[in-house]
């Protein structure tokens, strides 16, 4: 008998799921005036690493990995000044995404909890978003 659960990936509906949920939280961002200056000018690369880690992560294909090596998410983000503040504006807009996409229970709590926690790592900042870091 297997008991082995499926992936996060694989209860939610996989690729395009990811795809639709990448593709709304970054629509939010480039709505959100006080979150936006943090991001690039250009989205699309964004969107496209965001997309295959959250793929990877979840138990998707390794295609992060394969192209971009380990994903070491605060060094990555360090350049950009987050404070709390753009944390939670970041949180409320992936939450909001998960919602929409209509991610179920128990994916929905799994990938919520990943988000709070994993938004709070990135903290870099005691400032306003987008102010220089000293």
């Amino acid at each position: 008998m297997d008991n082995t659960q499926p992936s996060v990936f694989d209860m939610v509906g996989g690729e395009p799921t990811f795809r639709k949920l990448v593709d709304l939280f970054y629509a939010k961002v480039e709505a959100d005036p006080d979150l936006r200056p943090l991001f690039p000018d250009d989205l699309e690369p964004g969107k496209h690493w965001q997309y295959l880690f959250l793929m990877q992560y979840w138990g998707g294909p390794g295609q992060y990995a394969a192209e971009r090596g380990h994903p070491r998410l605060r060094m990555r983000h360090a350049p950009f000044a987050i404070d709390a503040s753009a944390r939670d504006a970041w949180v409320r807009h992936m939450h909001t995404a998960i919602d929409e996409v209509g991610i179920q229970e128990p994916a929905r709590s799994m990938m919520r909890d990943y988000f709070d926690r994993g938004a709070t790592f990135m903290i870099n900042h005691d400032g306003p978003p987008g102010e220089n870091q000293s």
